[in-house]
C-alpha cells in the first residue's frame, strides 16, 4: 500500500508544497544565472527511469560549455562556474526535479536516475534498480555517495527498494537534509551486511 499509493501522494503533495514554499528562490536562481554565467539556466539530460523508460531531468546547470582547441567540451571541473559550485554544494542545483516529481517520473526517495547511455552497460544488478521510480536522493547517497564504488551503490540501491517504508524514506530524507548543513544525523553504517559490501 504504502510503495504503491501512499508514496506517491506523500511525493505530489510534498513536491507542490516545496515548489511553492522555494518558488521566490527558484527565479531568484535563474536571474542570477542569468546575470552571473549568462547562460540559459536549466540542464536538461534523458535519464532511465521506472522500468527502463527514459525522461527528461530537470537541474539548474552549473558548467558552462566551453571546449578546448579541437572542439572537445572541457573536463567538468574546468567548466563548473562559481556560483554553480554553491548550487552543488548546496543541493539548490536540484530544485527543477520538483517538476520531474509532480510529472510522476521522480520520487523524494530512490535510486539516482544514470544517463541513458548506459543502458546498454547494465547488468542485472543495474537493471534491478529500475523497479521504483528514481529519486533526488537515496540511500547510496547518503552512506557514501561518491566514495563507493558503483557495485556498492546498486547494492545499496536494490537494498532500499527491498525495503522500504515511510520510517526508511524518512530516515533517509532526514540524513540527507543533516548532511547537507554539515551534520551527521542517522548512522546507517549497520544497514547492509558486511558480505555484500566491496
Amino acid at each position: 500500500m504504502y510503495r504503491k499509493y501512499v508514496k506517491r501522494m506523500f511525493d505530489f503533495v510534498f513536491a507542490l508544497f516545496t515548489l511553492l514554499l522555494f518558488l521566490p528562490v527558484f527565479v531568484l536562481i535563474i536571474l542570477l544565472i542569468l546575470i552571473f554565467d549568462g547562460f540559459y539556466p536549466l540542464f536538461i539530460q534523458e535519464r532511465v527511469g521506472k522500468d527502463a523508460v527514459s525522461f527528461r531531468i530537470y537541474k539548474f546547470k552549473t558548467m558552462n560549455d566551453k571546449k578546448d582547441a579541437e572542439g572537445r567540451l572541457l573536463k567538468e571541473e574546468l567548466r563548473v562556474t562559481r556560483f554553480g559550485r554553491i548550487l552543488r554544494k548546496s543541493g539548490l542545483d536540484e530544485i527543477p526535479q520538483l517538476f520531474n516529481i509532480l510529472k510522476f517520473e521522480m520520487s523524494f526517495i530512490g535510486p539516482r536516475p544514470l544517463p541513458v547511455y548506459y543502458i546498454n552497460l547494465e547488468d542485472k544488478l543495474q537493471r534491478d534498480r529500475h523497479r521504483v521510480l528514481p529519486g533526488i536522493t537515496g540511500l547510496a547517497q547518503i552512506t557514501g555517495r561518491n566514495s563507493l564504488k558503483w557495485p556498492q551503490k546498486f547494492r545499496l540501491d536494490n537494498y532500499y527498494i527491498e525495503h522500504q517504508s515511510f520510517v526508511f524514506d524518512l530516515k533517509i530524507l532526514l540524513k540527507t537534509i543533516y548532511s547537507a548543513n554539515g551534520y551527521d544525523a542517522v548512522n546507517f553504517d549497520h544497514v547492509i551486511p558486511k558480505k555484500k559490501a566491496e
